[in-house]
């Protein structure tokens, strides 16, 4: 590809500003340990900056050979990211103490002629970034290799200016990063808000001079005095499990809707990817519908996160998914959101078994206690989260949006920096 630069810079490629570019020839797994030297990941790399996330660091006992001397990380070293988040760059700015890389990674030793963060930052800029891109995807590899990273060109100016440019992009990327880091703690904050609001509304309810009653569950606590307390299914006329037998064989483009747990989250479907099952087989497992207004339980991995059934999706089916149709008197936004409040959460931690993941069942379900408003009241908790949730949600995306325009801005920064388009002369003085 043909780089355009602002001055006559020139460029080289990373083999010809490098001591070493090499990276492990194994998987590490079986060396993990609980202590001694350090392992840098894929995922002590960012998708944005070039410092390194340290913050969860593996432990490596270091194999025999040449393999622990040819992959030891050292200071001013500049690594990629070749199999995974291609185009992920981190730069070892300090000591980190003995560590190592493994396949996943490539180590770039640069050569005195080019400042560390200078290479770290062309290489994350756009320009390098593309060129990570058209490697990859040129042939039928799912990332990089070693002769892709030494083969990308980088822009070179005079050592001093490299410094230069580092320097302000050092200063500018670290306040826009604070900035982001304050903005990601707002959306944090403003989830647990609107995470409480649902938990107070539909274990509370709406008024806070009602007299109240222990409702003899740790997590579920006080409810209104005049609410129900009673399981799930005592005011279901079902709690099933959807289909368990394979059905790939009757997978159709068009048919009968097969929802699964990739399209369920907290209150809402994600009707991305679905798919469909020959309406025969659907038929053979009638007892499997799923009606709007139903609702749908995740049973494994994310085991609580409950949906109500969109019209959208009226006589639809599930793997394995929990189906719940209640009584008609009885609002399913009203208990979808209490199984997914805290309390309906704290409810499923406790039940659930499972070390690598949860796992929840039609009993675990069914006996679950909710707290049961009178229908009118249901309906009028609902309608006022539903308010409430809309000026939540504009403001959260206000501000996820603000995050992304900032990561772009820094993005676009690094790059006019390393493609000299941006005039620093006053600091190079």
């Amino acid at each position: 590809m043909t780089i355009s630069l602002a001055r006559d810079w020139g460029t080289k490629r990373v083999k010809h500003v490098s001591h070493l570019v090499t990276s492990g020839s194994r998987g590490w797994a079986e060396f993990y340990a609980d202590d001694g030297p350090l392992f840098i990941r894929i995922g002590n790399l960012t998708e944005q900056g070039i410092d390194l996330d340290l913050a969860d660091l593996q432990h490596v006992h270091v194999p025999a050979g040449t393999e622990g001397a040819r992959t030891r990380v050292k200071q001013g070293d500049v690594l990629v990211s070749i199999t995974a988040l291609i185009g992920a760059v981190g730069l070892v700015r300090h000591a980190i103490g003995e560590s190592y890389v493994n396949q996943h990674l490539a180590l770039v030793r640069p050569t005195s002629s080019v400042d560390a963060r200078w290479l770290a930052y062309a290489l994350r800029s756009q320009l390098g970034r593309d060129q990570f891109m058209l490697r990859m995807y040129g042939g039928t590899k799912a990332g990089l290799g070693l002769d892709d990273v030494r083969e990308v060109a980088v822009p070179l100016p005079p050592l001093h200016t490299q410094r230069v440019l580092a320097d302000f992009l050092d200063r500018k990327t670290t306040a826009i990063d604070a900035l982001i880091a304050k903005k990601e703690r707002l959306i944090v904050l403003l989830q647990e808000k609107r995470q409480a609001l649902i938990t107070q509304a539909v274990t509370k309810g709406l008024n806070p001079n009602v007299p109240m009653k222990e409702s003899g569950f740790p997590w579920l606590g006080l409810v209104p005095a005049h609410w129900v307390v009673n399981k799930l299914r005592r005011i279901a006329k079902r709690v099933d499990v959807g289909i368990a037998e394979a059905a790939t064989h009757a997978y159709a483009e068009a048919g009968v809707p097969i929802i699964r747990s990739t399209n369920v989250a907290n209150n809402r479907f994600d009707p991305a990817h679905l798919l469909y099952v020959e309406p025969w087989f659907a038929e053979k497992n009638r007892s499997k519908y799923l009606w709007a207004r139903d609702l749908v339980t995740v049973r494994t991995g994310n085991a609580g996160v409950t949906a109500v059934v969109p019209p959208s999706l009226d006589r639809s089916q599930c793997f394995t998914l929990l189906m719940t149709t209640l009584r008609h008197e009885h609002n399913p936004e009203f208990f979808a959101y209490q199984l997914n409040c805290d309390a309906g959460r704290t409810y499923f931690a406790l039940e659930s078994w499972g070390t690598a993941q949860q796992n929840i069942s039609v009993p675990i379900l069914g006996d679950m206690k909710v707290a049961v408003p009178p229908p009118l009241e249901q309906q009028a908790i609902v309608r006022h989260i539903e308010k409430s949730l809309g000026s939540a949600d504009r403001l959260l995306g206000a501000v996820s949006s603000h995050i992304e325009k900032l990561r772009e801005y820094r993005q676009a920064l690094i790059t006019a920096a390393v493609t000299g388009k941006i005039d620093v002369s006053s600091e190079a003085a």
